[in-house]
């Protein structure tokens, strides 16, 4: 199953996310390889801030629901001085509901 969903960067972030992507942990990027989780992209609306992330699952659970793992927790304190995030430090989500998909 294909999912999508928003998070907010803030303003002036857009470099340092990139390169922190672009060094994400190994042992992150196995975590989410383990639980079903591929084909993950992330699109930055530079006019908004709006980041678009959409992956692939291999069952029901997204890379927002391995939370109760410790290098997730560590992966989001990394990240929460450039995206809006709840008091645990988690990204701010929002579910994008599917409207068309084209083979």
């Amino acid at each position: 199953m294909k999912i999508a969903f928003k998070m907010r960067l803030k303003p002036g972030c857009k470099e340092e996310y990139r390169k922190r992507h672009d060094e994400i942990w190994p042992e992150l990027k196995q975590l989410l390889k383990d639980n079903g989780v591929s084909d993950y992209t992330i699109f930055l609306d530079e006019e908004t801030n709006i980041l678009f992330a959409v992956q692939q699952q291999a069952g029901e659970q997204s890379s927002q629901d391995l939370g109760t793992l410790p290098v997730v927790h560590r992966w989001w304190a990394y990240m929460a001085d450039i995206m809006d995030t709840n008091d645990d430090n988690s990204p701010v989500t929002t579910p994008l509901v599917k409207v068309f998909h084209m083979d």
